[in-house]
């Protein structure tokens, strides 16, 4: 899984994707799995992650980017704290 970059210069935005490793980064992937959105307002919500199918893909054998494994950690430490 890895960062798929969207958005304006300067106002970048990221989907969270599942991805066959011989495509490119904004290539096609397999499954939207989330998104975050480094630059958000603090009224926005920045992180979503489906964590059901991040489950499912990481049995399966997926590895994340480094960047969506501390992103993963962040997102489950909040869900865990609520």
């Amino acid at each position: 899984r890895r960062p798929t970059r969207a958005g304006a210069k300067k106002r970048s935005f990221y989907h969270l994707v599942v991805n066959d490793s011989l495509n490119s980064r904004d290539g096609r992937y397999i499954e939207l799995i989330g998104y975050f959105n480094p630059v958000g307002q603090e009224h926005e919500e920045n992180l979503r992650i489906d964590l059901e199918r991040v489950d499912y893909w990481l049995g399966q054998g997926a590895q994340p980017s480094d960047r969506v494994a501390s992103l993963l950690k962040k997102h489950r430490k909040a869900a865990a704290a609520n």
